[in-house]
């Protein structure tokens, strides 16, 4: 029993020296200094970086195009809770590619766009369908945004709608006789 506790030691012991001993390394150096050589290598390798960017950004101009709204704001004026409010954003295609609206998304439950289905040919226009239907107590100033994504740059163009929402009668007795 003390050969296999003196043997399970010493084992131990040659395990714990064994991984504490580390092989010499090269002399790390404590600081750099600039020589003419790395100078070359630095500067060389920025002007890889600066090629592959500008090679990037080429290939991104190539495949956007550019467009307009006739109108980024659009207040509907003072309407009724629990109606439907409808404004189509015109967008033109004023650049040379076909143009893609990726996506619309709206700030709010209370606001639907739609997005053209196809996408656009250079100078021709469509439109987005914005439509916005208060619910019942959404009252007061209401002001939404719509959120339009294309192969454009900048990529995203930000729509604006807003209105007075009163209180309608209408929707107050439905909600009553429900």
């Amino acid at each position: 029993m003390k050969n296999t506790v003196y043997l399970f030691m010493l084992s131990l012991s040659c395990v714990v020296s064994c991984t504490e001993q580390t092989t010499p390394k090269e002399s790390e150096p404590t600081s750099i200094v600039a020589t003419d050589e790395t100078t070359q290598k630095l500067k060389s390798s920025l002007k890889e970086v600066a090629a592959e960017e500008k090679r990037l950004a080429a290939e991104a101009a190539a495949n956007s195009t550019t467009m307009e709204f006739n109108k980024l704001i659009h207040d509907f004026g003072t309407v009724l809770e629990d109606t439907d409010n409808t404004y189509f954003f015109e967008v033109k295609n004023t650049g040379k590619k076909p143009l893609n609206i990726l996506s619309v998304k709206a700030s709010c439950g209370c606001t639907t766009p739609k997005k053209p289905l196809k996408p656009i040919a250079p100078g021709k226009s469509d439109v987005i369908e914005v439509l916005f239907h208060p619910k019942v107590g959404q009252l007061g100033r209401q002001d939404k945004t719509v959120t339009v994504i294309a192969n454009t740059a900048p990529e995203m163009v930000v729509l604006n709608i807003g209105a007075l929402v009163e209180k309608n009668p209408k929707a107050i007795q439905k909600v009553v006789s429900n």
